[in-house]
C-alpha cells in the first residue's frame, strides 16, 4: 500500500495500491488541475528528488523544498512554550529536516491555515508525535484521515502561550490565521496562509477566493474579514510563500480592503 501524493497541490492521501482517478482538491475551482493532466508521487520519490531550505522569515523560521513542490509554500516554526508550533505544511519531510527542527525545540502541535496546506501532515505528526489542529469547517477535505487530526469548533481556538487560531472564512469555510499575541517584540504577529495573502509590493495584501482562477472574494465577505481582523493587534503578517514579512500590518490589511472593496464596486457598478 502506497500513500500517494498529488504533483499539483501536494496533498497526501490515505494507503491504497493504486492512485486515486482524480484529486479532488485540485478538481475544485480554487485549485486546478493541469492540462498534462492529474499525476501523482509519493514521498520517497520526493526525498529522491528535493531537499529543504530551513531559513529565518523575519524572526521565525521558514521551511519549504528546494525545487517547486505543488503550490510553493513553506511552513513556519513559531515558537510555543518549550517547543514550536508548525504553522501550515510542506510535503517534503526527511530525516535531515527532521533533525533540524528536534535541534532547534522540535514540534509540539501543526495548525494549517486551511485545506491546500494539509500536504503530508499526517507524516509530520507522527514523526513527531503531535497533535494537528483542524478548523472542523474543512472536514470534507481530509484525504488521510488520521487520529493524530483534531477538528476545532466555532471561531477561535486557544492553544496557550499566547498563541491562538482565528477561523476566517473567506477562502474556505475553515480558512484561518494564526495570532502570536507575543511576536514582534510584543506588538502581535498574524500568520495567514492564502488570506490575507501577501502582494509583491508589501504595502498591500490581497483577498482571493481562487487563486489559480482568479476569482476575487465578494465585497461584504473581505469587508467582514477586514471587521474580525479589526479585533486583534499585530504589526507583522507572514503569509504563505517565502519573502520579507508585511510590517505595519494591521493598516496594510484594513488599507488593502479598503482599496479591493472599492474597486470590486467600481467594477459592479459599470459593469
Amino acid at each position: 500500500m502506497t500513500f500517494f501524493i498529488c504533483t499539483t497541490c501536494a496533498v497526501q492521501f490515505d494507503d491504497r495500491d493504486r492512485p486515486p482517478e482524480s484529486c479532488p482538491v485540485c478538481s475544485d475551482p480554487r485549485q486546478y488541475v493541469p492540462d498534462t493532466g492529474q499525476r501523482w508521487t509519493t514521498l520517497d520519490e520526493l526525498r529522491r528528488e528535493h531537499s529543504n531550505d530551513i531559513a529565518p522569515q523575519g524572526e521565525l523560521i521558514g521551511i519549504g523544498p528546494r525545487g517547486r513542490v505543488g503550490i510553493g509554500q513553506r511552513a513556519l516554526l513559531v515558537p510555543w512554550g518549550e517547543t514550536n508550533l508548525l504553522w501550515d505544511c510542506v510535503a517534503l519531510l526527511d530525516e535531515q529536516t527532521a533533525v533540524e527542527i528536534e535541534r532547534r525545540g522540535g514540534v509540539g502541535g501543526i495548525a494549517i491555515s486551511h485545506p491546500h496546506y494539509y500536504s503530508t501532515m499526517v507524516e509530520w505528526a507522527h514523526r513527531f508525535d503531535c497533535p494537528i489542529h483542524l478548523s472542523s469547517a474543512d472536514a470534507e477535505w481530509i484525504m488521510r484521515p488520521d487520529p493524530a487530526i483534531r477538528l476545532w469548533e466555532g471561531d477561535r481556538l486557544d492553544l496557550g502561550h499566547g498563541v491562538s487560531l482565528l477561523r476566517l472564512g473567506g477562502h474556505f469555510p475553515g480558512s484561518s490565521v494564526l495570532v502570536q499575541e507575543n511576536g514582534s517584540d510584543g506588538r502581535g504577529t498574524l500568520l495567514s496562509g492564502d488570506l490575507p495573502l501577501a502582494t509583491p509590493d508589501r504595502r498591500w495584501v490581497s483577498f482571493m477566493w481562487s487563486y489559480p482562477n482568479m476569482i476575487p472574494l465578494p465585497a461584504h465577505e473581505v469587508r467582514r474579514i477586514a471587521d474580525a481582523l479589526t479585533e486583534i493587534s499585530f504589526e507583522t503578517l507572514h503569509s504563505a510563500f517565502w519573502g520579507e514579512p508585511v510590517t505595519d500590518a494591521s493598516a496594510v490589511v484594513a488599507r488593502s480592503a479598503r482599496r479591493y472593496v472599492a474597486a470590486l464596486e467600481t467594477v459592479g457598478a459599470t459593469g
